[in-house]
């Protein structure tokens, strides 16, 4: 673990279809054990990585560590240049090969594993500056690790289902009224929509909302004005929710790596 000051996270946000992340460097001091409903993977180059399992385990130096869902846990990313932490929804194709593999609990991963992602994704982040590259690099680190290829939904009534979330997502939706727009039964819809996307509709809907949240967080807006836009009541109510999901508040992230100063710059923000 650490022995040096902490320093405040920088860093940016990344996502597709039922995976989402950060990708940056500090980290400040490690958070409370925690657990949460995702699987993670986690990476730090090119070593200081340190990983605590349960609510009383020692610290462990590792290069990478991929977390079961509902595993308590902590990370402590400071002695890394970079870092990369993954959030895997378990029921996508690459979760449910994720779990299998993590049935027997947490699992750390050696350098040689992950020492190609890694100089990959540095090179994508830091010197291309590029948000595909590196979503890229990460798809294909998750890829590897869980065995399993990513599956973006492909049916045109899910398609339209997506679209119809996007456009309202500051607002609540029901998946009676979502199925209506598509013109299916909501038992239907409901069968579809989970077979496509790998999540349940509700599920699918809070991640768009905490997806929006981090893409606004990454253009400037300030926390407040970014949970009422993607429709949370406020701020407390946005940190209760990522901290399930995430296991920590949006608060101890600043959004300020390449990708979200890139987008700054294009904006002509500060």
């Amino acid at each position: 673990m650490s022995t040096q000051p902490a320093t405040r996270y920088r860093g940016d946000f990344v996502a597709w279809t039922g995976v989402c992340g950060f990708i940056g460097e500090g980290g400040g001091a490690p958070i409370e054990p925690h657990s949460h409903y995702a699987i993670q993977l986690v990476l730090g180059a090119p070593a200081g990585l340190h990983v605590k399992l349960g609510r009383h385990g020692e610290w462990q130096a590792c290069a990478a560590a991929l977390v079961p869902s509902r595993a308590v846990h902590t990370i402590d990313v400071n002695d890394c240049d970079m870092s990369l932490v993954l959030f895997i929804e378990p029921e996508t194709p690459e979760g449910k090969a994720l779990a299998t593999r993590l049935q027997h609990g947490p699992e750390f991963l050696d350098t040689d594993t992950v020492a190609v992602a890694a100089k990959r994704l540095e090179r994508a982040w830091r010197f291309e500056k590029s948000y595909e590259a590196v979503q890229a690099v990460c798809m294909q680190l998750v890829r590897d690790l869980s065995g399993a290829a990513s599956r973006e939904p492909s049916d045109p009534r899910v398609l339209a289902a997506i679209d119809y979330i996007r456009q309202r997502v500051d607002e609540s939706v029901s998946l009676p009224e979502v199925a209506k727009a598509v013109n299916l039964s909501p038992e239907r819809f409901r069968h579809l929509f989970v077979e496509e996307t790998g999540m349940p509709l509700r599920t699918y809907v809070l991640w768009r909302r905490l997806l929006h949240v981090w893409t606004l967080l990454m253009a400037g807006q300030n926390l407040s004005a970014a949970a009422h836009a993607a429709g949370f009541a406020d701020a407390a109510h946005l940190s209760r929710t990522a901290r399930t999901m995430f296991g920590l508040p949006p608060s101890v992230l600043q959004m300020r790596g390449p990708l979200s100063s890139q987008t700054r710059e294009q904006q002509h923000l500060p």
